[in-house]
């Protein structure tokens, strides 16, 4: 009798909380648990009361998943740049581009040079902590790792903030009209000034989505929590792309750090000394993170899609409106026009080394023209798992790799996990 008396407490207090977070949630986007009576036996009244409590919590999240959070997961030179502008160009869209290098650059010398796995989930839960925040338009919590520290939450020291067009807009950026929306990023920069984080805030909780981009994360597995986060609708594109294409543009982009590769390009000689983790560890992340996207676990579901660089490169388009259909985003005319405007042009047309103004598809087979055979042919050993896992044929001889005619690339379906 007392149990039942206490069930039938539980549903009116359950149905007064019902209401409340209803109206809390348009406002504060908060999640609310709701406790269930362990003195309980299971009797009808209980089981209806602890179905309440089981479904108010839902109720809550599904009020407060308005917006979709997106993070770009990827590595460097693998078209990352490219994808994040798919996002920047959307009129409801707030991206950031690589907000975690100020944790790399904040942390790294303070951890250890053993690269242990103390150091690695040291990154990983600061990372975490950062994105979380971020999509909850909390940019003040950069300011712990922005250096010299903000004063008044104003900073020059935001890494390309030229690269986001919402930290470029008004009310952000009150010093750009009409006439300077397609602004090269050193230009914004000028023309803006410092970044008021507040008024970044702002346009944030203003804008539908977020999207991030990071080629700070290995591998999908190290975003588990924000994925389970039920605070958060994640969902994750993992870009891909040919690791050869990879250390091709690696090469020419960081001439100093891949000397020793252009060395063994260019006199045909290997050095004895060359650091070839430069390229295994990008294969081995991409096994690893792949293999459990592809493996399809619970966690994962309607949250991963796996995007591979070429196919987007070939047609971008479809591909485009392939990745909004999966996210639930209309794609708007803007991301239409900015992707008939940059997929066509040539290089020379880009000024920047990060640029993204060129003809996609043949952007995607330079590689091929650009390393030796032999480096070809290595990379073809080292990386063997995963060239077949994402459908990259060896080029098994000089000829086949040069002959355009010749796709290395196989016809693959990798469709998201819905």
């Amino acid at each position: 009798m007392q149990c039942s008396w206490k069930a039938v407490l539980l549903l009116a207090l359950a149905s007064i909380a019902i209401q409340y977070t209803a109206i809390r949630t348009f406002t504060a986007k908060s999640f609310h648990s709701c406790p269930i009576p362990v003195n309980c036996s299971l009797s009808q009244d209980a089981d209806a009361a602890e179905r309440l409590c089981d479904e108010s919590p839902t109720f809550a999240y599904n009020l407060s998943t308005r917006k979709t959070h997106v993070l770009i997961l990827a590595t460097t030179r693998s078209g990352s740049s490219f994808v994040g502008q798919l996002f920047n160009q959307h009129f409801d869209v707030f991206y950031l581009f690589e907000p975690l290098y100020h944790v790399q650059y904040t942390l790294i010398p303070k951890l250890t040079q053993s690269k242990s796995t103390t150091d690695r989930r040291v990154m990983l839960g600061a990372s975490r902590d950062l994105l979380r925040s971020l999509y909850d338009c909390d940019l003040y919590f950069l300011e712990n790792y922005i250096k010299p520290q903000p004063v008044n939450h104003t900073t020059d020291r935001l890494f390309r903030r030229g690269a986001s067009k919402a930290l470029c807009s008004p009310p952000v950026c009150e010093a750009l009209g009409a006439v300077d929306l397609h602004l090269e990023e050193g230009d914004c920069v000028k023309k803006c000034g410092t970044l008021n984080l507040t008024l970044a805030t702002e346009s944030c909780r203003e804008h539908g989505h977020v999207a991030i981009k990071t080629v700070r994360v290995p591998e999908v597995s190290d975003l588990r929590a924000l994925v389970e986060d039920p605070r958060l609708n994640l969902k994750v594109i993992q870009l891909v792309r040919d690791p050869r294409g990879i250390l091709a543009s690696r090469s020419e982009t960081f001439r100093d750090t891949y000397r020793l590769w252009r060395i063994w390009d260019g006199t045909g000689r290997k050095p004895y000394n060359l650091d070839v983790t430069q390229l295994t560890m990008v294969c081995e992340d991409f096994w690893n993170s792949v293999s459990t996207g592809l493996n399809r676990p619970p966690w994962l579901k309607g949250k991963y899609m796996l995007v591979r660089y070429e196919d987007l490169a070939r047609n971008p388009m479809k591909k485009t409106e392939e990745i909004y259909d999966f996210l639930g985003i209309p794609m708007d005319g803007n991301v239409e026009r900015w992707i008939q405007n940059n997929t066509r042009g040539d290089r020379s047309s880009s000024k920047h080394k990060y640029g993204t103004v060129r003809n996609s598809a043949a952007t995607a087979e330079k590689w091929r023209f650009r390393l030796s055979y032999e480096i070809v042919a290595f990379t073809q050993r080292a990386c063997q798992q995963v060239l077949a896992q994402l459908g990259y044929r060896a080029a098994r001889s000089e000829e086949e790799l040069k002959n355009l005619s010749i796709s290395l690339v196989e016809e693959r379906d990798f469709l998201p996990f819905s």
